[in-house]
């Protein structure tokens, strides 16, 4: 089914919506009420909670009225149907009635997985939309996938950096390409347009500091640095970025020679593109200077969180020791 889908894909059919991803599954039952909604502005509209639900309730909400004959249905937490209403529930999703759309939500888990059995088998009159959790290592993919739903392209760097600035919120994230993407109609989304918007996130600020460090570019990392804390970002997003960077990093190097790309993403935890970015910093570290740097990182840490007279030249010497681990 679309992500806008049609009113003959809904009504006279039943919508599994499954998974742990609130928002996604959320998003889906908005979209079958916006197709019903434009097929019959004068469509009614109910909201249930399946532990409530019997056949005598299904029978009210889904029989036509006096007003309008269109109707749309959502039941929430089917995985909370009482066993008593699973028979019922089950013959009418495999003849449901015609104009009404039905929305059966599932919150995910192994409760309830008898009847979601059932319901997949009824595959002419049941469709299922998956709403899975989003993993970190494959948000930049959701961004681009976002930005491509609004007829707009964005490049896998200028996702990542959006990811960044917003972080792991899916709400946030959609929320920052629709407003990319309504403000730069048809052009691209690139990395100079999205840092324009979200540049100014601390988190933002604190991976420029740790990709000059790694890149082994000293100077620019000072000056990223000092344009972080001048802008307001706290110390410890600094050294929080660096460890990560570095976990990253050391566990790149660490990985089996010959993995194909996205299993190595997969194992280390990070978007494919992030890989090529670690292939070029591995270059110039050893072993034996990863630990050096995971040494000086630590310490700025410890100093930061101990309330040090003056972060920012602990920050400074962490910098120093880093660059300089890394081999010419």
């Amino acid at each position: 089914m679309a992500r806008t889908p049609t009113s003959a894909q809904v009504l006279g059919h039943v919508v599994l919506v499954t998974g742990k991803e609130e928002f996604l599954s959320e998003r889906t039952v908005s979209s079958i009420r916006e197709a019903v909604r434009a097929h019959d502005a004068e469509a009614e509209f109910s909201d249930a909670r399946a532990a409530d639900l019997t056949l005598a309730t299904l029978g009210e909400m889904a029989a036509p009225s006096l007003f309008s004959s269109t109707r749309c249905v959502v039941v929430r937490r089917l995985e909370d149907l009482p066993d008593e209403s699973v028979e019922g529930l089950v013959d009418y999703c495999a003849a449901p009635a015609e104009d009404v759309a039905l929305v059966l939500v599932h919150s995910g888990g192994q409760k309830g997985s008898g009847v979601l059995t059932r319901l997949r088998k009824l595959k002419s009159s049941v469709t299922e939309i998956k709403s899975e959790e989003v993993k970190p290592s494959a948000l930049q993919q959701f961004v681009t996938s976002e930005a491509a739903q609004h007829k707009a392209r964005m490049d896998p760097e200028a996702a990542s950096f959006l990811v960044q600035a917003v972080g792991q919120d899916l709400r946030a994230l959609v929320a920052g390409v629709d407003q990319l993407a309504n403000d730069f109609p048809g052009e691209p989304l690139d990395t100079e347009r999205v840092r324009r918007y979200f540049g100014g996130r601390a988190e933002v600020k604190s991976f420029a500091v740790a990709d000059a460090a790694f890149n082994g570019d000293r100077v620019r990392a000072l000056e990223e640095l000092r344009w972080a804390l001048d802008s307001g970002t706290a110390p410890v997003l600094v050294t929080s970025a660096i460890a990560g960077s570095l976990r990253s990093l050391a566990r790149f190097t660490s990985a089996r020679p010959g993995m194909r790309e996205g299993d190595l993403a997969r194992e280390i935890g990070a978007p494919p593109w992030k890989i090529r970015i670690l292939r070029n910093q591995a270059r110039g570290w050893e072993p034996e200077a990863i630990g050096r740097a995971i040494t000086a990182v630590a310490r700025a840490d410890a100093d930061i969180k101990g309330q040090a007279h003056d972060p920012s030249y602990a920050l400074e010497k962490m910098l120093l020791e880093v660059t300089a681990a890394r081999r010419r």
